[in-house]
């Protein structure tokens, strides 16, 4: 004798469809997800002081990671070669640009032109700078707003980098609630 299953219920089968439903929409959601982490945004941590007063230490920001073409004052997040956490600091002059930093007055020059920089509030330090540097084809040089004498590791002692070394430009304040919106980045 053969042994008969009882057929499913309406109600059963109601009940495997919806579930299938969800189980596939959250499925949908998860990978819609982890696709724009991957290619078009990325959550990223300020670590340290370097970027005061504009980014505190321990702020959290959302780092967009479409491509696009870097512009002066743009708030970048790069890699640097030979460090494991990157580095946000700002743009401060791109290709064929020149950059000096006056040693008494802590002023910077953009092509021979002072910078109005409202977003710095100490004079830049020259650190190991000296003299004029002319940013090389495909490169950028970047400072953190914080320039006093060993507060921002940037393009002063490390030189001009690759625009292939940025990993994005940090656009959305996620973390603290309180200072929560858009990065403004221009003066």
């Amino acid at each position: 004798m053969e042994e008969k299953t009882p057929a499913l219920g309406a109600k059963t089968k109601e009940r495997c469809a919806l579930l299938y439903e969800w189980t596939e929409a959250i499925t949908i959601a998860f990978a819609v997800v982890v696709l724009i982490f991957a290619f078009v945004c990325r959550l990223i941590s300020v670590d340290g002081t370097s970027m005061m007063d504009t980014l505190y230490d321990e702020e959290r920001l959302l780092l967009s990671r479409l491509p696009y073409t870097p512009d002066y004052g743009d708030i970048m997040v790069i890699h640097l070669e030979g460090r494991d956490e990157p580095l946000i600091k700002r743009i401060i002059a791109l290709e064929g640009d020149t950059v000096q930093v006056n040693a008494e007055t802590g002023e910077v020059y953009r092509n021979g032109i002072l910078l109005e920089e409202s977003y710095i509030h100490v004079p830049t330090a020259v650190e190991q700078m000296r003299g004029v540097v002319t940013v090389p084809e495909g490169e950028v040089f970047v400072m953190g707003d914080n320039r006093s004498s060993g507060h921002s590791l940037d393009s002063r002692s490390f030189g001009c980098i690759p625009e292939s070394d940025i990993m994005g430009k940090a656009v959305f304040r996620l973390f603290p609630l309180e200072r929560f919106g858009g990065i403004y980045d221009k003066s």
